[in-house]
């Protein structure tokens, strides 16, 4: 007699997703538990977003929430801000909410006639006690006849859906389902192979003549560079699928880095067109985009998988604290552009430019020399991603300055071992260690003691000093002397015989708005504040044109006294400045006679 098949069991926990209202912005979710807690189920809704690191209270775009269990309603309790509780019942338990999604960025969630996106932490509650669990998701079609030809791209495993179609997902537990980002719409999309390694590129937005052959070229090349950085054997990606998920828009930049996908968002500009005659160098919009592509691709290593101890597992209620930020962050920061070299897209002449950019900005604040990397990243959640217009006098960059940090240590090792060892030797190290074998399980992070002795003993080198002075200290990274064995000349040539008010100026209809006042520069010490309008210059009217500021500069010499008068809120204020030689730095790198190019940029294959 022929068995049946036995039906398999439904997973513990299932999500429906319905984007309902495209003008109002609204996605309808449910989850269902199969079998809720016998004392009462609790729901909690993320704090934050992994990679993102302020509390953004996504619960607080829940605009309606309900539960029921078998056809009757059932009591929901809010506990706090983003957890509720629903009564004691027999499952399955179904709570059905409604999300207010108008947040055009890669962190949280959007929706409307054009297009839906949404990370997971912004849309699904997460059942407590039920996250190890399989999850699944119905990712249902809009009704909406506008939306009539949309179709679904995430790295989410499918399981009922067709591949770019609506239907079922199915996520291992709930870490790993709010680590893939779903966008849904009309987009155009490409697919290349790294390494054997589908990877899927979306763009939703309107881009005329867009280049999206020579996009896959040098995505490709970026993406078979990393994996054969960190697997230079077997050449074997960590992930089975890819996406570059890449919003559109007039004006925006900014990644998200996630396991299998990044979340992206360029402007128009910044991408390649057809228009642009073929074998033309990359503009330096194209090249500030594909550095964020390298970025983000990084990540997929350093952070998803190699992560701070504090990250392993995630606590997603509250601010998790950890002062090594400048190593996941700064070091894919010092990787992203080096990689476009080594993918052949940038010479190193365009890599120099970029890092004297970067050397000019670290250098440019009196911050730096207040705060270091460690702090920047212990700080992270509320000095870093909440700047204000002191924010270049008070902190530094994790990733800036966490950059050129990645630089001396490669420079150092490199010097110091005669080019037997370089920072990559560290890098792989690290993943071998601590991030190969991080999924499906939750692996080990890591831990600071662990990452300075880890770079002794891979190095070969006694790296404590460095780290006291310029990771847990303040003094500036002397790069010149550290590039000098290998033939390249770093120098800071300022114009100093410019005059300068030393103030960030930016538009405004009644003049010229002060967005930010370097301290001890003319304008601090003569009491200017970063906000006040500057609407004259010993007489003569300063427009909202910031180069008109500076061609009434023009004509002082450095010493001179000038009288500017500006409105400070709506009261009408004259100060005397003293004015004072331009301080922004001027970084060069360049080849000294003799140097050998390419002699720091190395692959360990070709030491």
């Amino acid at each position: 007699m022929k068995k049946s098949p036995q039906k398999k069991a439904p997973p513990a926990v299932q999500y429906t997703i319905l984007p309902r209202d495209l003008s109002g912005h609204l996605f309808d979710v449910t989850v269902t538990v199969a079998e809720p807690d016998p004392e009462g189920q609790v729901f909690v809704l993320p704090a934050w977003i992994p990679g993102s690191y302020m509390i953004r209270e996504f619960a607080r775009n829940i605009v309606r929430i309900r539960a029921e269990s078998n056809g009757q309603a059932v009591n929901l309790d809010k506990l706090d801000k983003h957890t509720w509780k629903a009564a004691p019942c027999s499952g399955p338990l179904s709570v059905w909410y409604e999300v207010y999604a108008w947040d055009l960025s890669v962190r949280a969630a959007h929706l409307d006639q054009t297009h839906g996106f949404f990370n997971g932490t912004s849309v699904y509650l997460r059942a407590l006690g039920k996250e190890e669990a399989p999850h699944q998701v119905d990712i249902q079609a809009p009704q909406d006849p506008v939306a009539a030809n949309w179709r679904v791209a995430t790295s989410l495993p499918e399981l009922g859906a067709r591949r770019y179609g609506f239907g079922t997902y199915l996520a291992a537990n709930y870490d790993e389902l709010i680590d893939h980002p779903v966008e849904m719409g009309e987009f155009e999309l490409a697919t290349f192979k790294a390494h054997g390694v589908p990877h899927d590129i979306v763009v939703t937005g309107r881009v005329p003549n867009l280049d999206m052959a020579r996009l896959q070229a040098d995505l490709k090349a970026i993406c078979e560079a990393q994996i054969a950085f960190f697997e230079p054997k077997t050449k074997r990606a960590p992930m089975n699928r890819y996406v570059f998920l890449t919003m559109v828009v007039g004006d925006g930049y900014g990644g998200l880095e996630h396991r299998a996908s990044t979340a992206l968002i360029c402007s128009r500009a910044d991408l390649p067109s057809t228009a642009t005659p073929k074998g033309s160098e990359p503009g330096e919009g194209y090249l500030k985009f594909l550095g964020l592509c390298s970025h983000e691709y990084f990540h997929t290593w350093n952070v998803k998988r190699i992560k701070p101890a504090v990250f392993a597992p995630y606590d997603l209620q509250v601010e998790n604290y950890t002062p090594l930020l400048w190593l996941f962050e700064g070091f894919t920061s010092y990787y992203d552009d080096l990689m476009l070299v080594r993918a052949g897209i940038i010479d190193e002449t365009t890599y120099f430019k970029l890092l004297a950019k970067t050397v000019g900005s670290v250098l440019r604040g009196s911050g730096r020399t207040k705060q270091s990397v460690a702090e920047s990243s212990f700080d992270a959640w509320s000095k870093y991603y909440r700047q204000d217009e002191n924010a270049a006098n008070a902190i530094i960059s994790y990733y800036t300055k966490g950059s050129l940090i990645a630089l001396a240590f490669d420079l150092t090792i490199r010097a110091k071992t005669s080019g037997a060892k370089s920072l990559d030797d560290v890098m792989l190290a690290l993943w071998q260690r601590y991030g190969r074998d991080f999924y499906p399980s939750v692996g080990r992070g890591v831990t600071e003691g662990e990452v300075e002795a880890l770079f002794d003993e891979v190095s070969g080198v006694k790296l404590r000093t460095m780290f006291e002075r310029y990771v847990r200290g303040t003094e500036d990274l002397p790069l010149a002397k550290l590039y000098a064995p290998f033939g390249v000349k770093l120098v800071d040539e300022r114009k100093g015989t410019k005059p300068s008010l030393d103030a960030n100026v930016g538009r405004d209809t009644g003049g010229a708005r002060l967005t930010g006042v370097h301290e001890g520069g003319p304008a601090h010490r003569a009491g200017l504040s970063a906000g006040d309008i500057l609407i004259a210059l010993d007489g003569i009217r300063v427009t909202g044109n910031p180069s008109n500021l500076d061609t009434l500069l023009a004509r002082y010499k450095v010493g001179d006294k000038v009288t500017v008068h500006a409105f400070r809120r709506d009261e009408l204020m004259s100060f005397d400045v003293v004015l004072q030689g331009d301080r922004v730095p001027g970084i060069s790198l360049s080849h000294a006679p003799g140097g050998k190019k390419g002699a720091a940029l190395a692959r360990p294959s070709e030491r």
